[in-house]
């Protein structure tokens, strides 16, 4: 199962979530999107993809704020997950992605095995950060289904 997480404040990580979903999918692998993503309904076992937007200082959005606090604050036993990470960002801010790359060291620090590095999508070159994404995916698809 492939735990597709979002932090959103306008939507671009969700339209994101929704089009690696698609493709995910596509291969035939079984995916669960979390636009409102509860600890207890994600099971640390699997693969999680976390796909983020930075706001603020390096800040995650509100949506995802309560999930990663509760990573932070009682870390599960995450030996048997796997993860991938792709962050949102403006590079014309000095926290660029600030919020993903957070996230792929947190998971990294919980015993989580990542997939691939943290890919990052600067939308000063991708105005839709789908098309980046599905770039990233071509590239990276194969280690879903290892």
């Amino acid at each position: 199962m492939i735990h597709i997480i979002t932090g959103s404040t306008l939507g671009s990580a969700e339209y994101v979530g929704d089009h690696l979903n698609d493709l995910l999918e596509a291969q035939g692998l079984e995916t669960t999107i979390h636009n409102q993503p509860d600890p207890s309904d994600i099971p640390a076992t699997g693969i999680w993809l976390i796909v983020t937007s930075t706001h603020g200082a390096g800040d995650y959005p509100d949506n995802i704020q309560p999930f990663i606090s509760y990573i932070q604050d009682t870390p599960p036993r995450a030996q048997g997950l796997q993860y991938a990470v792709v962050a949102i960002g403006d590079s014309s801010y000095d926290t660029f992605c600030g919020a993903g790359k957070h996230a792929y060291a947190l998971l990294e620090d919980i015993g989580a095995t990542p997939l691939t590095e943290c890919c990052t999508i600067d939308v000063q070159n991708y105005p839709v950060p789908e098309d980046a994404a599905e770039e990233w995916f071509t590239t990276v698809a194969h280690k879903f289904t290892e």
